[in-house]
């Protein structure tokens, strides 16, 4: 299978750059949100005050987690100060990275400029790749890598392969998962369609390319057992309960729950087109480009889905970020295929995609807060409601919160406030911080309606922020 082995020319970069400033600039209110809080606020700001390779964290917040994005970003407070400035800036040249590496990826795929823009452009429209792009974690470090590392598989050069794997596998857990998935599509990739043997793939290059890139990996999870004794939970854990297999009822569950992380946000159009190409001409199934992507499809993230569905634990939306791409990119190839209505179908599926973003929820039913754009307003709603209260002269340590607003207020913003919010919700303390973008249990919806009043709201689009009072 030959691929197109093409550079990115000046015009693309430029393109690429404009983007990424775009982005850079609409994230630039956006703060600490749901994980990232860990992730990038509480082991940053360890390393920022204790030093850049003190990795032995607290074990109250410790997930087990290489600190990569922790110490990028501790590195770059400590050189230009802590702010979200500084946060968001250092996320930059992942996001430009990120999306050369798509475009490179989308080029393997299509015939010309036209078709490599279109098909690039219905890849950015994915509502959680959007969220991600804005927030500060370590998501967009990990496409990247992923996407240096694959493109490179595809285009047979060895370097930078090792180096996308090489940091793949230091970025989280996840991101090893992601190492194996990639392995796993590459194995099957020679042996499928290349024609190969095990053997043949085993040669002494691919075996140094991918024992180099995991050594990262392995010596990190080494390191963790010696010093810590345990990877991810331990008995005092906050996430304990949430780490053991499930019985078959929780099973059932984590299968529906997979399938709607699939479908949710508009991407359902997607598969229902995709369905519906492959029911009237079973044919394109077979076209050698569209089998391969299948098959990245489903290995790239095959160790992730096995591991979610036997394990308790939750699973969100961004953990199949590189799955939902490849499918985006076969069904640009199906479109490519039809006959008639291509322009149709394609504004269809983009605006789908786009109002993705505005689907949200009941309150009594979680949604992905961090999977969509539409939780973007909730950062500045918070600093308003934050005034509020110090207009009203209501103390901060008097007004419960909820996750993940907990806490230090410095904790989203780093504002350097650092008074610090009640984090326990009991029912019956003075004041409450309530926004629509904390996923409570049904019995606390259903108090706070009955116990408490309304003494101020504060709303943007489908977001809002009250601040109550027990009745």
């Amino acid at each position: 299978m030959n691929y197109k082995i093409k550079h990115v020319r000046l015009r693309e970069h430029l393109l690429f750059l404009a983007i990424s400033s775009f982005i850079f600039v609409c994230s630039l209110n956006e703060g600490f949100f749901w994980d990232n809080i860990t992730f990038g606020y509480k082991m940053g700001l360890h390393l920022y005050e204790n030093g850049l390779f003190h990795f032995n964290f607290p074990d109250s917040f410790d997930p087990g987690h290489p600190p990569f994005l922790a110490f990028i970003q501790a590195s770059a407070w400590r050189l230009f100060g802590k702010t979200l400035f500084v946060s968001h800036v250092v996320l930059l040249p992942f996001i430009y990275g990120l999306l050369v590496q798509l475009h490179i990826f989308v080029k393997q795929y299509t015939n010309n400029k036209s078709t490599t823009l279109f098909a690039f452009i219905l890849l950015l429209a994915e509502p959680t790749l959007a969220a991600q792009f804005v927030l500060i974690g370590p998501e967009i470090i990990q496409l990247f890598f992923f996407f240096l590392a694959l493109n490179n598989i595809l285009r047979k050069k060895n370097l930078l392969k090792t180096i996308g794997l090489f940091f793949l596998g230091i970025v989280s857990f996840r991101g090893m998962l992601l190492f194996a998935g990639i392995f796993l599509f590459d194995i099957l990739r020679h042996l499928l369609f290349q024609k190969k043997t095990i053997i043949q793939f085993l040669s002494q290059k691919n075996l140094l390319t991918y024992f180099t890139g995991a050594i990262p990996a392995f010596a990190f999870i080494f390191w963790r057992l010696t010093v810590k004794g345990w990877l991810q939970t331990h008995p005092n854990s906050p996430w304990k309960s949430l780490w053991h297999f499930v019985n078959f009822p929780e099973f059932l569950r984590n299968l529906l729950v997979l399938g709607q992380r699939y479908v949710d946000f508009g991407r359902i159009a997607i598969f229902i087109f995709i369905i519906y190409i492959l029911a009237t001409n079973k044919n394109l199934f077979f076209k050698e480009r569209n089998k391969e992507l299948f098959l990245l499809a489903i290995c790239s993230v095959l160790p992730i889905i096995i591991i979610s569905l036997l394990a308790v634990n939750p699973f969100g939306h961004r953990y199949f970020i590189v799955s939902y791409l490849t499918f985006f990119l076969i069904a640009y190839r199906f479109i490519q295929s039809l006959n008639r209505n291509k322009k149709t179908i394609y504004i269809i599926l983009i605006g789908c995609l786009i109002g993705g973003n505005f689907w949200v929820y009941p309150e009594k039913i979680s949604q992905g807060w961090d999977a969509s754009l539409a939780h973007m307003p909730y950062f500045e709603l918070r600093s308003k409601a934050i005034g509020f209260l110090d207009s009203e002269n209501i103390r901060i340590d008097r007004v419960t919160t909820f996750f993940p607003n907990t806490g230090k207020i410095d904790i989203v913003d780093l504002s350097g406030d650092l008074r610090v919010f009640q984090s326990t919700f009991t029912g019956d303390q003075p004041y409450l911080f309530y926004s629509n973008v904390y996923n409570l249990e049904d019995k606390e919806y259903d108090w706070i309606e009955n116990n408490y009043t309304l003494l101020k709201q504060f709303s943007s689009g489908q977001i809002r922020i009250e601040i109550l009072k027990h009745k």
